[in-house]
């Protein structure tokens, strides 16, 4: 008999994080802006700014702003 995993009471299994959006402040723009003018990797500002890659590419979408200059 296959053992199943325990879930929670919304249906995902126990266990799994689920993540919190955080919304984009004035401050986060501005260091999404520098780090464009600076040319900075997608993967280095993603980490220094705890959030993912596409987040990242949508918001300076969003701002009109270019990232991933080293493709």
């Amino acid at each position: 008999m296959a053992m199943r995993k325990s879930k929670t009471a919304n249906g995902r299994a126990a266990g799994k994080k689920r993540s919190k959006r955080r919304p984009w402040t004035k401050s986060d723009h501005r260091e999404l802006k520098r780090h464009s003018k600076d040319r900075t990797r997608v993967s280095v500002i993603s980490r220094a700014m705890k959030r993912t890659a596409g987040a990242l590419r949508q918001q300076a979408l969003k701002l009109g702003i270019s990232l991933g200059h080293r493709r």
